[in-house]
Order: structure tokens, then C-alpha cells, then sequence
């Protein structure tokens, strides 16, 4: 006849044994997977790279500013663009005209306080799908 010592000795062993397996099976990742974003790198990393940028579809492409739709602003916002602007396409340079109307884009903008201005200083594209389907 066992002992009520025994038993909650048994269910602590057991207890403990799927605990340690179920930690081990979150944590667990072989290194032959592929990257859970595919194209670029793992979506973790994408989301903590661009946290700080501003997201938004192009609406309008001007000589000196671009107007971005879905922002965290609202639609509509104007971002002016200087000569030290730089234009990222999938990770490579890319210039103004490869941008199109429809494209997403990432904006790293400066935002001036007194006349809430946005200064495009990086605009990004190739994070994700090209464009947006109207």
C-alpha cells in the first residue's frame, strides 16, 4: 500500500518531467528552418528594426515631397524630401523614380516640433509585399 509521501512524490516527478519538456519544445528551434518572413529576415527582427519609422502608402510623388496614405498620422501626410534623402529598394540603393504610386514604404522622418514638418531622411521599400491592392 503506498504512502501519501510516495504519491506526492510520483505526481512532483511527473509534474516536473512535462513542465521541463514543454519549456524546451518553445524554446526549441532547428537551425535548418527556414526564416518565418522568407524574403528578408525573420519577421522579429523586421518588426524591431522598423518600430521607429513611420509606415504609410504612397499616395502622391512630387519633385521635393511625397504624400503617404495609412500612417500613423492619418492619410494624407506630406513628407518633404531633401538631397540627402536615401532611397532603400529590398536593401539596395534606389533613387525617387523607382518609387510608385501604391507602393508600402517605411519612413524614417525627422519631425520638426514648432511646425510638426516631416523630413524624410530614409525611405524604404521591398519590407513585405510591394504594393497595396487598391
Amino acid at each position: 500500500m503506498r504512502t501519501r509521501t510516495t504519491d506526492v512524490l510520483i505526481f512532483l516527478f511527473f509534474a516536473g518531467a512535462l513542465a521541463s519538456g514543454q519549456a524546451w519544445a518553445q524554446v526549441y528551434q532547428p537551425t535548418e528552418s527556414p526564416d518565418a518572413a522568407g524574403r528578408l529576415e525573420n519577421s522579429i527582427s523586421v518588426a524591431g528594426k522598423y518600430q521607429n519609422y513611420i509606415y504609410g502608402v504612397v499616395k502622391t510623388i512630387g519633385k521635393d515631397q511625397i504624400i503617404l496614405d495609412k500612417t500613423r498620422f492619418g492619410n494624407g501626410q506630406v513628407f518633404k524630401l531633401e538631397p540627402k534623402t536615401r532611397f532603400i529598394d529590398n536593401g539596395k540603393r534606389s533613387t525617387k523614380a523607382n518609387l510608385k504610386v501604391g507602393d508600402m514604404v517605411w519612413v524614417d522622418a525627422k519631425i520638426k516640433k514648432k511646425s510638426d514638418e516631416k523630413i524624410a531622411r530614409k525611405v524604404i521599400t521591398g519590407v513585405g509585399p510591394k504594393t497595396v491592392s487598391p
